[in-house]
């Protein structure tokens, strides 16, 4: 093995804590040191599109990809959400971390706090005010809704946060927000949006935990498939390394990313699709996977929940996705496709 192993990844700063944090992993466990390679991906580069409209989140890791495929990294470390249901030829994941909160988070704008109160020249009381910088909190979906009112502006570029949340706030207005995390943040405090709903795993990584108002409950919106997992991504016949990584992978988030990649792929890939999966640990070694396919408009839904072993996580997600497209899912999904320009059968 080369004394130096050459990690690629984006230049996010979410990409660099994860980056940074599978490097300090390997060399826990004694295998070599990494070099941090940022390698900018399509996904980057058309950083203003919404991600339904420029070919989905593939877009974020094709580059990162093809330069391993070339040799020129030794592994990647991806947010595992963002990777395709099936792989290219000769890569695998090698390692995937623990896993953090994988829900939704509802993240309202910082509170303002009384300051000071002054009269003006003409006589009136007026107040001051300074940003507090912590968030509202709600303890409830009630409260959340009658926090944010019949029309919202909610930023997210997620399609399937989009159709699970219309059917909660049926008026909301849901626009596409894209950009570093303390970017879209300091848009949402400025009054971009009423609300930004956010991957709860991200913000509390890079230390905004504070910032989550309300963590959106599995049956309100399930999480997209891998939300929460950090997958390191290297070569099948890289031996040597993958003997490393094995040391740094986390059992339980591994045999969930199994299930729930499995069911994508049963229920045909697809990118910017309106898919949630979640498997939870259960006692002792069992896994307890639950699963959503929604209608762009949140007029339709189908769900379904399946349990196993962590032995049986493949066949597990495999069995719940057929079970999905008998149930109806198959001509949501279509109807999604076509609604975004994406032909069946073709991943973006």
């Amino acid at each position: 093995m080369a004394q130096e192993l050459r990690l690629g990844t984006r230049g996010s700063q979410l990409a660099l804590w994860q980056a940074n944090t599978v490097a300090a992993r390997i060399a826990a466990v004694g295998g070599p040191p990494c070099r941090i390679v940022v390698i900018r991906t399509t996904g980057d580069r058309l950083h203003e599109a919404p991600l339904s409209e420029v070919g989905g989140k593939r877009l974020f890791v094709k580059e990162i990809e093809d330069a391993l495929l070339g040799g020129e990294i030794d592994l990647a470390v991806h947010s595992s959400k963002d990777m395709p249901a099936v792989l290219p030829d000769g890569l695998t994941i090698g390692a995937v971390l623990p896993r953090e909160d994988p829900r939704d988070a509802v993240v309202l704008p910082v509170r303002l706090t009384p300051d000071t109160t002054y009269r003006d020249d003409g006589g009136r009381t007026l107040t001051s005010h300074v940003v507090s910088g912590v968030s509202r909190t709600v303890a409830t979906i009630e409260d959340l809704v009658t926090a944010l009112g019949q029309s919202p502006s909610i930023g997210t570029g997620s399609v399937r946060r989009a159709a699970q949340l219309t059917r909660l706030f049926p008026g909301a207005k849901f626009q596409p927000i894209r950009g570093n995390l303390d970017t879209r943040l300091r848009k949402l405090d400025e009054g971009a949006h009423h609300a930004l709903v956010l991957a709860a795993a991200g913000l509390r990584r890079l230390g905004f935990a504070s910032r989550v108002s309300f963590a959106l409950p599995v049956e309100a919106c399930v999480p997209a498939p891998g939300q929460g997992i950090i997958a390191v991504e290297t070569r099948d016949d890289d031996v040597a390394l993958r003997g490393v990584l094995g040391a740094i992978d986390d059992e339980a988030a591994a045999a969930a990313l199994t299930a729930e990649r499995a069911l994508v792929q049963g229920l045909g890939g697809g990118c910017q699709t309106p898919v949630g999966a979640l498997a939870s640990p259960g006692d002792g070694d069992t896994l307890s996977l639950a699963a959503v396919v929604v209608a762009l408009d949140g007029n339709r839904a189908v769900r379904g929940q399946a349990r196993g072993t962590r032995a049986e996580a493949a066949s597990l997600g495999a069995r719940l996705g057929e079970q999905l497209i008998a149930d109806g899912a198959g001509e949501i999904l279509a109807e999604a496709r076509r609604a975004q320009g994406v032909v069946e059968g073709i991943q973006p």
